[in-house]
């Protein structure tokens, strides 16, 4: 294909929102320079806490079409920065996320949620320190576009969800006042192989 007919076809594909998948669902390869998952928490109503971590595997099958996908994405939790050192090593201790005993916490969709032909919003199980719980994310933006770097189809997007962290038996600090809310901000895009 030629590079016109690429940079047509992404940019119909822009104009449209669209992702120019078939009629049969397309695995892409998660790109971990684009994907990572933040969090955020409030401060006793002063500032908002924030970390970040990095990819350490993931699939996504999606098929605009038929309005389905799944996604299983594992993040490690030895990698969050905070921006502090200290606060990076509390997050890291027992008394947060025990890094050591769970190095990790996994995201695996059960729907897609379509509406009007856009995607809406995912929802799936959460497992964080051994513990599963059903989480929806919301979408804050998705598209799938024609990379012309890569001359390949990317889709990608922005989700967030609001967990209750005690139920994955993290409560530090419950009882002084920090909230049990932590906000999930995941930014994610993958490739079509």
């Amino acid at each position: 294909m030629g590079s016109s007919s690429v940079l047509v076809q992404g940019l119909v594909a822009l104009a449209a929102g669209l992702c120019p998948l078939g009629a049969s669902a397309i695995e892409h390869r998660i790109d971990p320079t684009h994907t990572f998952a933040t969090f955020e928490i409030d401060h006793f109503g002063a500032t908002t806490n924030r970390g970040r971590f990095v990819l350490k595997q993931g699939a996504l099958d999606f098929n605009l079409a038929e309005e389905t996908g799944k996604v299983d994405v594992t993040l490690d939790t030895t990698s969050v920065s905070t921006g502090s050192a200290v606060f990076d090593a509390k997050v890291r201790s027992d008394d947060v996320l025990d890094v050591e005993r769970f190095p990790t916490a996994r995201f695996v969709s059960d729907r897609f949620v379509f509406e009007r032909g856009r995607l809406t919003e995912v929802r799936g199980q959460l497992t964080l320190k051994d513990q599963t719980q059903p989480v929806s994310f919301r979408t804050l933006k998705f598209n799938c576009y024609n990379n012309l770097m890569f001359g390949r189809t990317v889709c990608g997007g922005e989700f967030e969800a609001v967990i209750d962290r005690t139920a994955f038996g993290i409560d530090y600090l419950v009882r002084f006042g920090m909230p049990k809310e932590v906000r999930l901000l995941v930014q994610m895009e993958a490739i079509q192989p």
